[in-house]
């Protein structure tokens, strides 16, 4: 992998290949160069809801369901909250938006009416799409109850019923000149989508991206992993955030292939049913999705034959969990991913024909258009290769801003335009980055800076242990520390601090075997599968009595 070099070749910087120009039109117009140009390809199945659309009728309904907008008296700027798990009106809704200028908030669905509140009043919603509920949630009944305290809040359609219908009809009704009016208007770098971020202290902040951003990281995401019209795409992961509906369905729709949901949330049953019956060429998902599917009682049985690549993200890739991606799932050419939800999100990833060895211990190398550095956390100064720092990243996909936070924004974004990441990251000599922690997880044991990743990682070689997360806990005589908390094997007797230690001992320096463990059946996490490790620091200070 080509990379221009800062002056010093030694140094920990790269920027990403050029050739290839950016996508200079908005969403709007690049989804109907895309219908103009496949009209009877499929463009989308639901396969809950029995629903499938070639990209002739996926141009219609979201044409119809734009129009509807308009007519309800939406307009460019206003923002549009959508508050659902995975199905076919999150599509039309998400094209619907973009193609009036509509700023779409994407509302995590796990959310509770203190979130919801705080979402709609902080970007002030004016129309929110919604699910009626969902497993247990009741969202008619949650969003009864904060309506009358959100003011901006002018209209509620709830996408699995009349109220849906309604706007479709308002749509057909209204002259379709009234659109084409209105995607005149716009242009590439106005904003187009709030993303809020799950803050690990108070509430989160929505990160602001414009056409221009996701665009574009959408179609570099599947650009290279060399996606086609043939291509049939398995996206189990939720939409709400940038992994589903930008690395998915704009990379999808950007290169006219086929967005197959398999379920409203992730199911590894259903996932692998998915890739079986819909012929499903790529297939997306964080770690724990594809451990699931990994484990799934019937794994045998389902042909996957059809799979060719897809992309690992959201976490660090557990290197065993990789090697059956690619060897029992045939997924060959399987790329990882890193980025945040700040950066579009993808700053790097592994190339297609990179070796095993590259795919399992990096991220991947800079993103075209993109820029990276690591940088002493102390003194902002780029490190040598080789040694690890805060990574920053700087581009077309750096967010606009955080919704209506100008002081956040100047807390993450420098005056160059680098966004500082968080995470501790380190730059080997062919470009290609590796995450070694986040700078707030890092655990100082008597001085001793440890990242938890790199015993995560050996822990995933014993036998019984299928997946780990290592974490600080206070400590009188250390400072902190550490605790592994694992989920084993069925059947497998759980080891214990002790059986532990001997496996780790003269294989890890002896300040980086775990002196506690917790065996569960799962870890405590975000809807997007990031772990929360500062529940779990909460949860391990009142089971070991350490308050």
């Amino acid at each position: 992998m080509e990379n221009a070099v800062h002056a010093e070749h030694a140094l920990s910087y790269a920027a990403g290949p050029t050739d290839s120009p950016l996508l200079d039109e908005t969403i709007g117009a690049n989804f109907d160069r895309t219908a103009a140009a496949h009209p009877d390809r499929p463009a989308l199945v639901d396969r809950a809801a029995g629903v499938s659309y070639t990209y002739r009728e996926l141009a219609d309904a979201v044409d119809a369901f734009a129009l509807g907008l308009l007519a309800r008296g939406v307009t460019a700027g206003d923002r549009v909250g959508i508050w659902s798990p995975n199905c076919a009106q999150w599509v039309l809704t998400q094209f619907a938006t973009a193609k009036i200028g509509a700023i779409l908030v994407t509302v995590n669905p796990a959310y509770r009416t203190h979130e919801l509140e705080y979402v709609l009043r902080q970007a002030g919603i004016r129309m929110l799409v919604s699910a009626s509920t969902f497993k247990t949630s009741d969202y008619r009944a949650m969003v009864g109850e904060v309506r009358a305290s959100c003011p901006a809040l002018e209209d509620v359609v709830f996408l699995d019923g009349p109220d849906w219908d309604a706007v479709v009809a308002d749509g057909r009704a209204l002259d379709p000149a009234r659109l084409t009016e209105a995607a005149a208007a716009l242009s590439p770098g106005q904003p187009i989508n709030i993303q809020y971020t799950s803050g690990t202290t108070g509430f989160p902040k929505g990160a602001t991206l414009s056409h221009r951003n996701i665009l574009n990281n959408g179609w570099f995401v599947a650009e290279l992993q060399g996606w086609t019209h043939e291509d049939r795409v398995c996206l189990p992961v939720p939409f709400y955030h940038c992994f589903g509906m930008v690395m998915g369905n704009l990379g999808a729709v950007a290169h006219g292939s086929c967005i197959v949901i398999p379920a409203p949330a992730f199911d590894a049953a259903a996932t692998l049913a998915a890739v079986q019956d819909e012929r499903c060429t790529v297939l997306y998902g964080v770690p724990t999705m594809f451990i699931g599917v990994l484990a799934d009682p019937g794994f045998a049985s389902y042909d996957v034959s059809s799979l060719r690549t897809g992309v690992m993200a959201g976490a660090p890739c557990p290197v065993e969990v990789m090697k059956r991606v690619i060897g029992d799932l045939g997924m060959t050419d399987v790329t990882i991913c890193y980025g945040m939800t700040e950066t579009s999100p993808v700053s790097t990833q592994t190339r297609v024909n990179d070796s095993l060895e590259q795919r399992v211990s990096t991220v991947g190398a800079v993103h075209p258009h993109v820029e990276v550095k690591v940088v002493s956390p102390d003194t902002g100064e780029i490190v040598p290769r080789g040694e690890s720092g805060e990574l920053c990243t700087r581009g077309y996909s750096v967010m606009t801003g955080y919704w209506d936070e100008p002081e956040k924004t100047a807390e993450a974004v420098d005056a160059d335009g680098w966004m500082h990441t968080g995470d501790l990251a380190t730059m080997d000599g062919d470009g290609y980055l590796n995450i070694v922690g986040r700078i707030k997880d890092m655990v100082i044991r008597g001085g001793e800076n440890i990242y938890p990743r790199e015993i995560e990682e050996f822990l995933y070689t014993h036998p019984d242990i299928v997946d780990a997360q290592v974490i600080g806990v206070p400590d009188e005589k250390y400072g902190e520390e550490l605790m592994a908390w694992i989920k084993v094997r069925p059947g497998a007797d759980v080891p214990t601090a002790e059986t532990l230690r001997a496996f780790c001992t003269g294989r890890l320096a002896h300040y980086k075997i775990p002196r506690y463990v917790h065996a569960v059946d799962e870890f405590p996490m975000t809807v997007t599968g990031k772990i929360r490790k500062v529940e779990m620091r909460e949860t391990a200070v009142e089971l070991l009595g350490l308050g």
